[in-house]
């Protein structure tokens, strides 16, 4: 297993790197094999669209986060930087409290790319001033059991990273964990968010400051547009004003809807504006929307930096982006 010389590395490209090492050293006996036929079995079950199959063994939830996180892990690493303005990350409205915690439900986040991401947001953001103090409490959603996957990632984050045993004395004493045990948690719950009842879903996000659904909404309205848009206002009824709803889908993503017995197509940041902009009801009762649009981005790249290394290819990203803030 190769050990990286993050020194050679350019800038941000030194974060970059050492979170692609929490993926590679979470899952060491999955590539001390050839992962290639197992890569091929996941592949062929995504691409009939079986979910069940390719996320019902340990081995292949491991082997797909081994291969399609890392990649999301960095971009979403950018994103969450670049809205850091927006979504202000451990600001207490309160200045007497002495702990600010942040905290992010990724609704559909089994894989742990963003579990990953928030890892290297929060050594990005800390400072000396604020470490004593700043925390972040992640709770992770899936319909498939990632239990496994996210506690190991989660471990990857909160403690040292392994060293080979010919690393310099230097070497050793900057050895260091992403962040600390009790400034990060992370929990996983199982359940399948469109059939949520009312109450799971108040007591999940309960005092949440970010949601997240990448590159998983329009898996959801694949699934069901009607439980969707009824999931979508049971978030919006439960979430207090100020959180923020994060969308990062692919872009041109469009779903399928039947009207008076005729399917048209629409697209996915529309479904979702008309639901979250427009909701229905007694326009004089409620006569603004319960959302405001703060970003969106219909299409743009994420470039991987040259000279990272990862077992694995990495992937260039294309994605469309929809940031939203509860209104009072």
């Amino acid at each position: 297993m190769q050990f990286i010389n993050t020194g050679t590395l350019p800038g941000k490209a030194i974060e970059q790197q050492l979170l692609l090492n929490i993926f590679r050293d979470a899952f060491p006996e999955r590539l001390s094999t050839d992962i290639k036929p197992l890569l091929q079995e996941v592949k062929g079950h995504l691409y009939n669209r079986d979910f069940a199959t390719a996320f019902g063994k340990e081995e292949y939830l491991e082997t797909y986060a081994l291969r399609w996180s890392p990649s999301r892990t960095l971009c979403y690493l950018e994103i969450l930087h670049d809205l850091r303005d927006e979504l202000k990350p451990f600001e207490s409205e309160s200045e007497e409290t002495e702990d600010a915690e942040w905290k992010i439900v990724g609704l559909g986040g089994g894989a742990g790319a963003e579990i990953v991401a928030l890892g290297g947001l929060m050594k990005l953001l800390k400072t000396t001033e604020e470490e004593h103090r700043a925390k972040m409490n992640i709770a992770a959603i899936d319909i498939a059991d990632w239990a496994n996957v996210v506690t190991r990632l989660g471990s990857g984050i909160v403690t040292k990273p392994p060293l080979s045993k010919y690393a310099s004395a230097a070497a050793q004493s900057a050895n260091s964990a992403l962040t600390s045990l009790s400034s990060f948690a992370v929990t996983f719950h199982q359940h399948d968010v469109l059939n949520l009842s009312p109450d799971t879903l108040a007591n999940i996000v309960e005092n949440a400051h970010l949601i997240t659904l990448l590159f998983t909404l329009n898996e959801l309205y694949t699934t069901s547009l009607s439980l969707t848009q009824k999931f979508l206002l049971n978030l919006t009824t439960a979430l207090a004003p100020g959180a923020h709803l994060l969308v990062v889908d692919s872009p041109g993503s469009y779903s399928t809807v039947s009207l008076n017995g005729a399917e048209r197509k629409y697209p996915m940041q529309w479904l979702l504006d008309h639901t979250l902009l427009n909701p229905s009801g007694d326009a004089k009762a409620n006569p603004s929307p319960c959302w405001e649009k703060l970003q969106e981005e219909e299409s743009k790249w994420f470039r991987l930096p040259a000279g990272l290394r990862y077992p694995i290819e990495l992937e260039n990203m294309r994605y469309q982006l929809h940031l939203y803030r509860r209104c009072g």
